[in-house]
């Protein structure tokens, strides 16, 4: 402590974290004190000495009275350019130590909660305000000598990863802590290399999970999770601490998840890191997913639909009014397809307003609203707020309840084109889930266009992709027959840098297009069954995710393999 320690002893002894007695016998344990010396500071000390109390219970104990959060700073790895901020011999003499900035705000670690004149005043001189967070002191000195002198961590990406052989620069812009430079700490050096990797790598997820004995490191590149060589276990703290100050999550807690956003750009593009922290066994597993808005300016054709289909499509949402529904499961990549959707209309001519949870990418020339339902702003509230802006195309992230699902079917109903999400195996069992939710079957079948089923497979690497003449037993799994080979051109991939060796690189939809004709919708609105309008739809030229499929394998975008792993035999 450097100013008040009287009363952080009288503090101490009243909160019962240490007796009367134990602090006078300190004190008598000094002995002859010199006149140059603070007698509380020595007792402090002795106490310490004595182990009487710890500096963490005194220091948890001062977070509580204060309100302030409590950090742990062993392993914390402020930029460069952060700690040119305050100089070492400030730092030393305040016990002070900066961590991150955002925006115009610095936050820092403090050891003494009272010394609000030492705050004040560097807050002027930096011109910035000041956030403290309160550290013990004797760890907080400790910090202060190891980042101060170099000394942070010496570990680099390529001594963990090697070298990834494709250029990968280490520089990544950050928003928290700027560029990184050679001489910044090697800790922050490796966690920016090892986002940066997962991008080029096109990568949609990075997973840090801490196991017993290691501390793993996976990404899921093209959908399927691929094991990278990971860190040392005893930097995973430090891997961690850095992560959650990048997300703007409490360093301090690690007893519940905690969500956060990293804001970066590699490359010149911006990208987006949601940030999922789950407290484990063995410590805090970190998910990032990898939001790459330029994955939004995917044309059509780009997500995998042959011409027949994209003009179909592209009939639908381009209609004036109605809902269109995009179904399937978590991952199946139906975000990204509704955005494609929304990028095609964005016409200068058009109101477009979206109501989502979150708002994973920002696009131009849309009005996005946020979801916050902690103050009222849930998917129905949003909804009746936007159509009284007059919007031409209204998008709703899922449709999760009959409330939001009435809404939006009366909006289609008064002249909007309504795009959403909705958790089914297949696309005509929309009009059955919607029914299930409790919309009445005469208003889904006036108001439901069509809707969109989808899974995503892995498309053969172009660079590497070789004729391959499959097998009977192969043709047979899938329902084709050798005659189905005839002018079809099936091809594998075998290898080759860019796609890591995998054959695969990139991924690609098979979809299941469901029109709602006026036949479909005088079934609709008799109340048939889900066989019955599925048998309607594939007499009306409705094609399964299997069969869409096996068009992809005959074209050479894809394998058998992947087809039969995302879709399943037609039924009818």
């Amino acid at each position: 402590m450097t100013t008040a320690d009287d009363f952080v002893i009288q503090f101490i002894q009243d909160k019962g974290l240490v007796s009367a007695d134990a602090v006078a016998a300190a004190r008598a344990a000094l002995g002859e004190v010199s006149a140059d010396k603070n007698v509380d500071t020595l007792t402090l000390d002795k106490l310490i000495e004595l182990n009487s109390v710890s500096w963490k219970a005194i220091t948890a104990a001062l977070g509580v009275e204060f309100d302030m959060e409590v950090i742990d700073v062993t392993q914390v790895a402020p930029a460069e350019d952060i700690l040119k901020l305050v100089t070492k011999e400030q730092a030393e003499k305040l016990n002070l130590l900066p961590l991150q900035m955002g925006g115009a705000e610095l936050q820092v670690a403090v050891a003494d909660p009272l010394d609000t004149d030492s705050i004040d005043s560097l807050s002027r001189s930096l011109k910035l305000t000041l956030n403290p967070r309160l550290a013990q002191p004797d760890e907080l000195r400790k910090a202060i000598a190891r980042c101060y002198s170099g000394g942070q961590m010496n570990v680099s990406y390529e001594d963990v990863f090697g070298k990834t052989g494709d250029g990968t620069d280490p520089n990544l812009e950050l928003p928290q802590g700027g560029d990184v430079k050679e001489d910044d700490a090697p800790i922050i050096r490796y966690v920016n290399s090892m986002i940066v990797d997962a991008i080029k790598r096109k990568a949609s997820d990075i997973h840090l999970e801490p196991l017993e004995k290691r501390f793993r490191v996976r990404f899921r590149i093209d959908g399927v999770l691929q094991e990278m060589k990971g860190p040392p276990k005893r930097l995973q703290a430090a891997i961690i601490s850095r992560l959650k100050l990048m997300a703007d999550a409490s360093l301090a807690e690690k007893r519940i998840p905690q969500d956060g956003r990293i804001q970066a750009k590699s490359g010149g593009k911006d990208v987006d890191l949601r940030v999922s922290i789950l407290p484990t066994v063995y410590g805090e597993s970190i998910v990032m997913r990898i939001l790459d808005k330029e994955g939004l300016r995917l044309g059509l054709p780009e997500l995998g639909f042959f011409a027949d289909d994209q003009a179909v499509f592209q009939g639908l949402i381009g209609g004036s009014d109605g809902v269109f529904l995009v179904t399937g499961p978590t991952g199946s990549g139906k975000s990204t397809t509704l955005y494609s959707a929304l990028n095609y209309v964005n016409l200068p001519d058009r109101k477009i307003i979206t109501v989502e949870d979150p708002v994973e990418y920002q696009m131009a020339g849309i009005n996005q609203v946020q979801v916050k339902r902690d103050v009222g702003m849930t998917f129905a509230a949003a909804l009746r707020a936007m159509l009284r802006q007059a919007p031409n195309i209204v998008m709703i992230g899922e449709i999760r309840d009959l409330e939001t699902a009435e809404i939006a079917v009366n909006a289609a109903l008064t002249g909007h084109m309504v795009f959403s999400t909705l958790h089914t195996n297949d696309s005509v069992s929309a009009v059955t889930r919607l029914v299930d939710i409790g919309v009445k079957p005469f208003l889904v079948s006036a108001a439901l266009r069509g809707a969109l089923a989808q899974r995503l497979i892995r498309r053969i690497c172009q660079s590497c992709a070789q004729p391959y003449t499959p097998t009977h037993k192969e043709l047979i799994s899938i329902g084709m027959t050798e005659a189905d080979l005839k002018g079809a051109t099936p091809m594998k991939g075998a290898g080759c840098p860019k796609c890591g060796d995998r054959g695969y690189k990139g991924r690609r939809g098979v979809f299941e297009l469901f029109v709602v004709t006026e036949e479909i919708q005088q079934m609709v609105y008799s109340g048939a069954s889900l066989v019955e309008l599925r048998r309607k739809a594939r007499q009306a030229g409705m094609r399964s995710m299997r069969e869409d499929g096996i068009r992809k394998v005959g074209s050479g975008m894809t394998t058998i393999e992947e087809v039969l792993g995302a879709t399943v035999a037609t039924e009818v």
